[in-house]
């Protein structure tokens, strides 16, 4: 097997994690090992907060919903039931954005929601 030198590939690795870490405290931003274990934990964090932006924004989503759900006089459970046994395949964003925006839309969802749940016989 040849020998390799890593000359310019180990210099452009290494300008490319220094990059990275411009804008870091002290040695983070200028020694490269120090540079290389703070990238790579803020990477870390990067790749774990957009999993957690997607769960805060799904919860203020059901928030959202269920706050003008009981403004209408029905549970949320029972109002995603409904909808469901009505065939209206809608997610919580669209929902969300709904019951925020258009207040007349999200009653005739209501309404449509308790008709659904009336016609499938469900004890309230």
């Amino acid at each position: 097997m040849p020998r390799v030198k890593r000359g310019p590939h180990r210099r452009a690795s290494r300008k490319k994690t220094l990059e990275l870490a411009s804008g870091y405290f002290l040695t983070k931003s200028k020694l490269y090992r120090a540079a290389q274990e703070a990238v790579e934990r803020g990477l870390k964090f990067a790749y774990v907060g957009r999993k957690n932006k997607k769960r805060d924004y799904r919860a203020l989503w059901i928030v959202r919903i269920n706050a003008s759900c009981r403004e209408a006089g029905i549970s949320y459970s029972r109002f995603l039931h409904g909808l469901k046994a009505a065939g209206l395949d809608l997610n919580r964003k669209v929902l969300a954005d709904v019951a925020l925006h258009d207040d007349a839309a999200f009653k005739q969802l209501v309404a449509t929601a308790q008709a659904a749940l009336e016609t499938a016989k469900i004890p309230a």
